[in-house]
C-alpha cells in the first residue's frame, strides 16, 4: 500500500523516479519563445543571401509521416545565429536563436533556452525571463530592429518603426515525465491542473477551477503513446516529439498569420477613422483619396489572404494540420479573419454613402444650372423682342 500511495504522489508532481537511487529526476528540455514582426508591405522576390553577415537558407516542412506525393511546401528563408551563454535567473545557459523570413513582408525569431527543474509549477518563471539583466521581450525587439534595418531595401513600404512583439512560449519536454511506462494521454489527465498552471503562468495551480484547467488543456494531440502537444492561447507544451522542429515551425507560421492579420486589423482601422473624417467633409474632394484607400486595401487583402494560404501549404502531413488547426482555433485566426472582412465592407459602405451624396450634389447642381439656363434664355428672348 505505501509504494500504491508514493507512486500516486509521483504522479501528481509530474516528475519521474529513478529506479536504482530512488530520487525523484528532473524535467529536462527547452523553452522556445516564438516572436512575430510585421516588416513592409511586401517583399522584393529578389535573393537575399545574407543576413546579419549569415547566409540565409531554405526551409520548408519535411514531412516525417505518410504523406501524398507531389505535395508542395512553401520554403521560407532561414538564417541560424551563432549559439550565445547568457546569465539567467537559474544560471548561465547556452541560447539558440534563428530568424525567418517571409516574403509577406514579416520576420519570426526563435529563442531555444534549455531548462531542468523539479516540478511543472518551476517552469512558470520561464514565461517572463530576463537574460543578463535585460528582458528577453527587448533583446529580441533589438535583434529585430537589426533584422529591420538591413532588410529594408528588400522590402516594398516598409513599416518604419517595429511594434513590441508578444512571445509564444513553447515549453519542450525531452520526455514524458512519467513513471510506469504512463501514456501521454494519462499523464496528461492526471497532472492536467498543473499543465494549465504552466500554460497560464499561474504559479500556484491549486488555485485554478476545474473549468480553467480543462479549458486550457482541452485542445492537445498526441500521435504516439509517448508524445503530446497540448495548445493554449499564449503558450504549448510539446512533449518527446519525433519532428520537433516541424511543430514549432507550424507554431510559427500561425503566430506570423496573427502578427500581419493585426497589422491589417490596424490599418482598417485606420482607414475607417479616415472616412469617417471623410465623410463630414466629402465636399472638399477627398473622397478621391478615400476611393484609392479602398481600392489598395481590397488589392492589398486579396495579395495577403492568397500569400497566407500559401504559406501553410504543409497539410501533407496530416498531424502538422492537425496541430495547425489547434492553434489557428486558439489564436482566433479565423476571428481575425472575419473581423477583417467586416471592417472592409463597412468601409466600403462608407465610400459608397460618400459616393452617393456627391452624386446628389452634383445632380442638384446640375438641375440648378439647367433652370438658370432655361431663365436665361427666356429673359434674352424677351429682351429680343
Amino acid at each position: 500500500m505505501d509504494g500504491v500511495f508514493e507512486t500516486v504522489t509521483i504522479e501528481s508532481k509530474g516528475v519521474d523516479m529513478d529506479e536504482n537511487s530512488g530520487q525523484a529526476q528532473k524535467i529536462t528540455g527547452r523553452a522556445v519563445y516564438i516572436y512575430a514582426f510585421d516588416l513592409a508591405y511586401d517583399m522584393k522576390r529578389e535573393p537575399i543571401g545574407t543576413l546579419l553577415a549569415y547566409p540565409l537558407r531554405e526551409y520548408s516542412i519535411e514531412p516525417t509521416k505518410r504523406i501524398p506525393k507531389y505535395m508542395f511546401f512553401h520554403r521560407s528563408q532561414k538564417v541560424e545565429l551563432p549559439v550565445i551563454s547568457e546569465q539567467t535567473p537559474v544560471g548561465i545557459v547556452e541560447i539558440q536563436r534563428h530568424v525567418q523570413v517571409f516574403n509577406i513582408g514579416a520576420i519570426s525569431i526563435r529563442v531555444s533556452i534549455p531548462f531542468a527543474v523539479e516540478r511543472l509549477e518551476d517552469l512558470v518563471d520561464y514565461h517572463d525571463l530576463n537574460l543578463g539583466g535585460q528582458s528577453l521581450d527587448m533583446q529580441v525587439y533589438e535583434l529585430a530592429e537589426s533584422v529591420r534595418q538591413e532588410l529594408t531595401v528588400h522590402c516594398i513600404r516598409p513599416v518604419e518603426r517595429l511594434r513590441e512583439g508578444d512571445a509564444y512560449t513553447v515549453f519542450c519536454f525531452d520526455k514524458l515525465p512519467a513513471v510506469d511506462e504512463q501514456k501521454a494521454e494519462q499523464w496528461l489527465a492526471a497532472n492536467r491542473r498543473q499543465i494549465a498552471g504552466l500554460l497560464t503562468a499561474e504559479q500556484d495551480s491549486a488555485y485554478l477551477s476545474e473549468q480553467e484547467a480543462a479549458e486550457s488543456t482541452n485542445l492537445y494531440l498526441s500521435y504516439y503513446d509517448t508524445d503530446l502537444v497540448v495548445a493554449d492561447w499564449d503558450a504549448a507544451l510539446v512533449v518527446e516529439s519525433e519532428n520537433l522542429d516541424e511543430v514549432l515551425q507550424v507554431m510559427e507560421l500561425a503566430n506570423v498569420q496573427l502578427a500581419e492579420l493585426s497589422a491589417y486589423d490596424r490599418l482598417l482601422d485606420a482607414s475607417l477613422e479616415s472616412a469617417y473624417r471623410d465623410l463630414r467633409n466629402w465636399r472638399r474632394g477627398v473622397s478621391r483619396t478615400l476611393r484609392q484607400n479602398v481600392r489598395e486595401i481590397r488589392i492589398d487583402l486579396a495579395r495577403f489572404s492568397d500569400e497566407l494560404v500559401n504559406i501553410t501549404k504543409f497539410f501533407g502531413d496530416w498531424h502538422l494540420a492537425r496541430i495547425y488547426n489547434n492553434l489557428a482555433a486558439r489564436l482566433h485566426l479565423a476571428d481575425w479573419h472575419r473581423t477583417i472582412d467586416e471592417k472592409l465592407k463597412t468601409l466600403d459602405d462608407l465610400y459608397q454613402i460618400i459616393q452617393q451624396d456627391r452624386t446628389n450634389f452634383f445632380m442638384v447642381v446640375l438641375e440648378l444650372t439647367i433652370v438658370l439656363l432655361f431663365i436665361l434664355d427666356v429673359v434674352l428672348l424677351l429682351l429680343g423682342l
